[in-house]
């Protein structure tokens, strides 16, 4: 049993995992509660589905980029869980599990979330293979810099406000910006990248997995 946990930014989620079937699954939007929150829905959702926490084999926990604040916090909250139940814990990259939510398509992607000062996080896909794969690391730029940088047919998803969209939207030739229920990052699509990483035996060494920070410096606490 996996249980994944994603507090990349205001939106937070957990999902349970069997390998089979998704047992549960729970997002929410917090007003920077991460830490009074999580622990107490970690709990419910266990209850709610009657898994004990003995029961889990494998943690998941989204990396980032993300805010510096709740990405700390919900490793902090994954990590003591794994060593506590001494089992093995998976960091996935934030926007790769957002991506692997979206259909494949042949239109390259852009998938971003909020990083703060008004600047999202953005990592440009590609499919091949049969999966959206990475082609550049998380940048950082405003949603103005992001829309003059499109130049052909882009397909959008993410985490975005309604100025967001519509900042975006002007490039209506070539930004394809997902729906809203396509932007949701689902802590399932988190849980099943994890699953295939345990079950090829590629785990993360719990002391040393850090989250993933983009322009460091200038990150700032929520």
């Amino acid at each position: 049993m996996l249980l994944a946990v994603d507090t990349s930014t205001q939106m937070m989620g957990l999902a349970l995992y069997d390998g089979a079937q998704v047992l549960a699954e729970s997002v929410w939007r917090t007003h920077s509660h991460h830490t009074v929150e999580l622990a107490p829905a970690i709990d419910e959702l266990l209850q709610r589905t009657a898994i004990k926490p003995a029961e889990l084999t494998v943690l998941a926990c989204g990396l980032g980029p993300g805010s510096f604040t709740s990405l700390r916090i919900g490793l902090a909250v994954v990590k003591g869980l794994a060593l506590s139940l001494h089992i093995p814990i998976i960091g996935i990259p934030t926007l790769d599990f957002l991506a692997a939510s979206q259909p494949l398509q042949e239109t390259p992607m852009l998938a971003l979330l909020p990083a703060g000062r008004g600047r999202m996080a953005v990592v440009h896909y590609a499919a091949k293979d049969g999966a959206w794969q990475a082609k550049d690391a998380p940048s950082v730029m405003t949603v103005e810099a992001l829309s003059d940088s499109i130049h052909g047919p882009t397909y959008i998803c993410g985490e975005m406000t309604a100025e967001d969209r519509q900042q975006l939207g002007r490039k209506w030739k070539n930004a394809m910006v997902a729906s809203p229920a396509r932007c949701v990052r689902r802590p399932a699509c988190l849980a099943e990248l994890a699953w295939k990483r345990w079950e090829a035996g590629d785990v993360d060494e719990p002391v040393s997995l850090s989250p993933i920070y983009v322009h460091v410096a200038e990150a700032i606490p929520d």
